[in-house]
């Protein structure tokens, strides 16, 4: 019993009486665990002050870094009939390899000369082409010849309208000295009359002047009609330049007209070489996908179809291959309330199924058989399972994962966050606190 003062009841009290007095009655076993219980207390009290490291911890499966390194599936860009396998499931290829032969099964590709045809095809339609362009210089050459030879005709029409207007002139100026003449004529004859009246001058020279003035007067008459006939052939000559002119831009048109016909054509034959060449060139890479090849080198893991004359369709898996060499990588998954608290960067710490291991999660560096890993990346969407998805690479500041892991091994990982007591991580866990919020401190390499 305590004894904690010197005025005890048992003064005035026989409490050895008493059966409960009998029963915690001092003893050596009794003080041995008093002090054990002290012992504890006091361990338990300082146990609660240690430090805990918090940390989200995940769990995932062993994958690889790179999409191009993760196990595919060989498809088959055509449809067609199985024919011949050339490998079994584990052997190894290397890119380019072939694995399948497949054949034709739609009616538009039947035809075994159809690469061959299609050249021929195009063959003639390019020719055609070249006459069509020889057609459209030739009409070039022609309607230069028609310019050519209407500058000509127009250059004779016009020295003929110019002579005709000269001879209009000339025969201007002459019906105009006939009229003059016959003015003439007609006062000598008057002053003959009058002077043969007076008895001057004989009856003979009125004669002569009777005669002059009637020759004149015919003359005249001729003058005049050649007059009428010089500006009719003006006339002419206007028209037949006119004439000329219409004739010649009608040929010019026609031709200019041929010639945009056959440009048309040659356009139109164009375009038929061109589809020409894209479905030949169409054919002869359809030739080559009959056999299917690797992508690149790796183990056939599965042949997904099988047997000799199946057909399948365009887009459908032939076999899956796992990349011979990859880097090696774990995704993980976390709790979305534990998402803010990872970054890219961070290092976590990993440990395998089938990997012996001793994880103690609030004392990282108790632990046994762990590997080092740095988060390279983090979704930013929920994944089906309802938890974030996280991407760690190896730390090659760390030990090496083992070689002997292999694609879709189970992991185990924990990211270290702050270093709390135990009392308050568990009071956090009791109440469904997340950790407390983590940002990382960023190092000198990282502010560069």
């Amino acid at each position: 019993m305590l004894k904690i003062t010197e005025n005890g009841v048992e003064k005035w009290i026989d409490i050895t009486q008493f059966k409960s007095t009998k029963i915690f009655e001092d003893n050596k076993g009794y003080l041995k665990v008093k002090k054990t219980i002290w012992v504890l207390s006091i361990f338990l009290l300082l146990f609660l002050f240690l430090p805990w490291t918090q940390n989200v911890s995940g769990a995932g499966s062993v994958t690889t870094l790179k999409p191009n390194q993760r196990p595919q599936t060989v498809q088959s860009a055509i449809a067609g009939r199985i024919e011949k396998w050339y490998v079994n499931e584990g052997d190894y290829v290397k890119k380019g390899d072939t694995i399948l032969f497949i054949s034709e099964i739609k009616e538009d590709y039947l035809d075994p000369n159809l690469v061959e045809n299609t050249g021929k095809q195009l063959n003639a339609k390019e020719n055609a082409v070249i006459s069509y362009a020889d057609k459209v210089k030739a009409l070039e050459n022609q309607m230069g010849a028609i310019q050519n030879e209407k500058g000509l005709k127009l250059k004779q029409a016009q020295n003929k309208l110019k002579q005709s207007y000269l001879k209009v002139q000339s025969d201007s100026i002459d019906f105009e000295a006939t009229k003059t003449q016959l003015k003439i004529a007609k006062t000598q004859y008057n002053r003959s009359i009058n002077l043969n009246k007076e008895g001057l001058k004989p009856m003979t020279d009125v004669e002569e002047k009777r005669m002059k003035l009637q020759e004149t007067e015919a003359k005249i008459i001729t003058q005049e009609n050649k007059y009428i006939t010089s500006k009719n052939e003006v006339l002419n000559a206007t028209m037949e330049l006119n004439r000329i002119r219409a004739e010649y831009d009608e040929k010019n048109a026609k031709a200019s007209s041929d010639k945009q016909t056959a440009l048309s054509t040659q356009f139109d034959t164009e375009a038929q070489v061109n589809k020409l060449k894209n479905q030949y060139r169409n054919y002869q890479i359809r030739n080559g996908m009959y056999y299917i090849v690797a992508p690149q080198n790796g183990y056939v893991n599965r042949a997904l179809q099988s047997g000799i004359g199946e057909t399948i369709k365009e887009g459908t898996a032939i076999v899956s291959i796992m990349p011979a060499s990859f880097d090696i990588a774990v995704e993980t998954y976390i709790n979305p309330v534990d998402f803010p608290l990872i970054h890219k960067g961070e290092k976590v710490r990993v440990w395998f199924d089938g990997w012996p291991s001793i994880v103690f999660s609030g004392w990282p560096g108790a632990s046994y058989g762990t590997f080092g890993g740095v988060i390279v990346a983090k979704e930013n969407f929920i994944s089906e399972n309802g938890k974030y998805r996280v991407l760690i690479a190896p730390d090659k500041s760390d030990k090496v994962w083992p070689n002997q892991l292999s694609i879709g091994a189970g992991t185990q990982t924990i990211a270290l966050l702050d270093d709390v007591p135990i009392w308050f991580e568990i009071w956090r866990t009791l109440n469904g606190f997340p950790p407390n919020f983590y940002q990382p401190t960023p190092t000198e390499n990282t502010k560069k």
